[in-house]
């Protein structure tokens, strides 16, 4: 049995047992629920390091429940639903979202996402700690420091920063990153990745690194 444990949230019944027997044969502890206030008692008791959401729940939207997991966990969110709408493609991505996948979904497709997201999220124990310009990333807490001062970051901000630090001093394409956080450059909305940077920024100038990251037009980021 995998150490890692999802959680499938899917109101269909057939749809939300043959995820749950995909993922339990796969390897992974699987638990399924129903609705918006199952999920949330799920990320207490359960712990999931990685959540199967689908967007059309009874009382509250998968997108409603995407905000309040990124409140209180960094666990990736995998969409799995039926929408196809590009506003709700893209609302799940700046809510946090990891994933969007079609349905009807292709089993392998989504087991090799939900594999590389595991893989990208909780990183080998041991990894080392990252420093540039007396800044220090902590991977493994999700936590930047500078002179004494420590930030808590999101996960999509940690995975920016851990890759502007393994190219620092050199420029890092738009691309190349969006690639890096989300898999498929095809259906990002390029300002999804300001905002993070944005939020990114916020936080640096409150513990006095301004100016840490730089922009370099019609380029990438630099720090």
């Amino acid at each position: 049995m995998s150490y890692y444990k999802i959680l499938i949230v899917e109101d269909d019944p057939v749809i939300r047992e043959q995820l749950r027997l995909l993922l339990a044969g796969s390897g992974y502890q699987a638990q399924a629920v129903a609705d918006v206030p199952a999920a949330i008692r799920q990320m207490e008791s359960f712990g999931p390091h990685l959540v199967v959401l689908d967007i059309g729940l009874p009382g509250a939207s998968g997108l409603e429940l995407c905000a309040q997991i990124r409140s209180v966990s960094n666990a990736p969110v995998v969409f799995v639903t039926s929408s196809n709408n590009d506003l709700d493609e893209l609302n799940s991505i700046l809510l946090g979202g990891d994933a969007f996948i079609t349905k009807p979904y292709n089993p392998a497709i989504l087991l090799a996402r939900i594999a590389s997201l595991l893989r990208r999220a909780y990183p080998a124990a041991g990894e080392e700690l990252l420093r540039w310009k007396g800044a220090v990333l902590h991977p493994e807490s999700g936590k930047l420091e500078y002179q004494g001062r420590t930030v808590e970051l999101t996960r999509n901000e940690q995975k920016i920063l851990w890759y502007l630090f393994k190219h620092a001093g050199t420029i890092c394409p738009r691309a190349d990153l969006i690639d890096f956080l989300w898999d498929n450059q095809l259906y990002i909305d390029d300002n999804a990745l300001s905002v993070h940077v944005s939020r990114i920024r916020e936080k640096l100038n409150a513990i006095g690194l301004e100016g840490f990251i730089q922009t370099r037009h019609r380029q990438g980021y630099l720090i």
